[in-house]
């Protein structure tokens, strides 16, 4: 549900584009009050924890997740009224708060996923709940796309009343899990240490730069995501209508999908056996099931929808040679993988058709394991400091509040093909921290985490 209702902006934008008359860089806005919530909500926590304590470390994780859920569920309900009155501004509001939401969920859930196992195999098992988050962004193009775009030409002047039932089904959903968190037997896990006051952990370069890392990745991945329904609509690339183009937009959360699975295979405790095993399977599973769930949408014709992907496939087959050259290594695998969505990028912005097309829908498999990696290295041997950390790396997360806004802008001046300059720029250094920052500034007291 994290992962679907923040994919729902990626639909958001062209429809709001539409539906009030807006440019590119007015459009974005719907990112930058989602994204920007987080700055502020996660600027809020640290302040609160830097004075009297964590509150996490008070609470316990689980609580903090239920919080989350239930601000998260208000915001969805803001868009009733926001439909009601037809306000762009409502809209807005609604996203704020749900970014807000998210702010807790993230403080919350990273920290604990880390916490429940050793310390070795963490990115794997942040890999693993991020491909659960995935699956819901996977969904959200195919099902938004229904929902939302394809009634644009039935609304006619008010076409924002398509969005009141679906955010009220969502809203219903959060407070439902938040009622099912509230009551679930989990194992009660604290933050390590005493509760920690002070911003120590500011200082750290390590923190420094994991945090510019986060905010590079989610600034990228977004603005990726956020301009992809209009790069597809331009004629000299696929020229498709934008509910069409919506379920392409699928795929390249899709491949955040797979990738995820399959770095929580590579750096888990398994055998090699079984890993070789695994990482062989699953992005055939992968590629059948987002093929099926495609082919569903654009009106159920599975064969046909097989041979049209098949770009896709070979993407799939270079994300595997990737991933064997990262030989396991979560900080190696980074770089290699920036690198190659730098590659990616320069071909969308340099080429046309169909190689500029699948180039931008491959850099979803390549963003998959960034977060979960770049998280899992920055707050490893922490300690105490741990929660602490954490609301800076989601602090950081602003990134996807302010990079869609600059992408958009010059979107408007330059065109949309050249504005991938700017997240072309983001992975540059994402391959820098992956390749070399990680371990600066890190001390013998903490254990790097190669």
């Amino acid at each position: 549900m994290w992962g679907f209702l923040t994919c729902m902006n990626d639909i958001l934008i062209p429809y709001v584009k539409e539906v009030f008359e807006l440019s590119h860089f007015q459009s974005m806005f719907v990112q930058f009050y989602f994204f920007g919530a987080y700055f502020v909500g996660s600027v809020l926590y640290f302040v609160i924890s830097a004075k009297y304590g964590d509150p996490i470390a008070r609470m316990g994780y689980q609580r903090g997740a239920v919080f989350g859920l239930l601000i998260a569920g208000a915001g969805a309900l803001l868009f009733y009224p926001a439909t009601t009155l037809h306000s762009f501004n409502l809209i807005l509001a609604g996203l704020f708060v749900f970014g807000l939401g998210f702010t807790l969920l993230q403080i919350s859930a990273n920290p604990y996923v880390i916490a429940i196992g050793p310390e070795a195999t963490a990115s794997s098992r942040l890999n693993l709940c991020q491909g659960v988050n995935s699956l819901g962004t996977t969904l959200a193009p195919l099902i938004g796309g229904g929902l939302i775009l394809r009634r644009l030409g039935e609304e006619g002047s008010h076409g924002s009343d398509a969005l009141r039932m679906p955010y009220l089904v969502f809203a219903g959903v959060l407070f439902a899990l938040a009622f099912f968190f509230s009551r679930a037997k989990l194992p009660r896990i604290l933050p390590p240490g005493t509760i920690q006051r002070g911003t120590k952990v500011l200082g750290m370069p390590s923190v420094q730069l994991g945090m510019f890392a986060i905010f590079c990745y989610v600034g990228a991945e977004v603005s990726i995501g956020s301009i992809m329904v209009d790069f597809f609509g331009l004629e000299e690339i696929a020229g498709l209508e934008k509910d069409v183009a919506s379920d392409y937009l699928a795929l390249y959360w899709g491949g955040l999908m797979v990738g995820r699975f399959l770095g929580a295979i590579t750096v888990s405790g398994l055998s090699t056996q079984t890993k070789v095993g695994a990482v062989l399977v699953v992005p055939v599973i992968g590629f059948f099931l987002i093929a099926y769930m495609f082919s569903v949408s654009a009106g159920g014709d599975y064969l046909g929808t097989l041979a049209l992907l098949k770009p896709y496939a070979l993407v799939l087959v270079l994300n595997l040679a990737a991933f064997a050259l990262g030989a396991s290594k979560p900080a190696r695998t980074i770089g290699i993988f920036a690198l190659a969505c730098v590659v990616l990028l320069g071909i969308a912005i340099t080429q046309g058709g169909q190689l500029a097309f699948w180039s931008v829908i491959a850099v979803g498999l390549f963003n998959s394991i960034m977060w979960s990696n770049i998280f899992a290295l920055t707050i490893q041997g922490l300690g105490k400091y741990q929660s602490q950390a954490s609301s800076l790396l989601v602090m950081a997360i602003v990134g996807g509040s302010l990079l869609p806004l600059v992408q958009g802008a010059l979107a408007d001046s330059v065109g949309i093909q050249k504005s991938f300059l700017i997240p072309l720029v983001a992975y540059l250094y994402i391959a820098f921290y992956g390749l070399w920052g990680k371990s600066m500034g890190r001390g013998s007291d903490t254990t790097v985490f190669e």
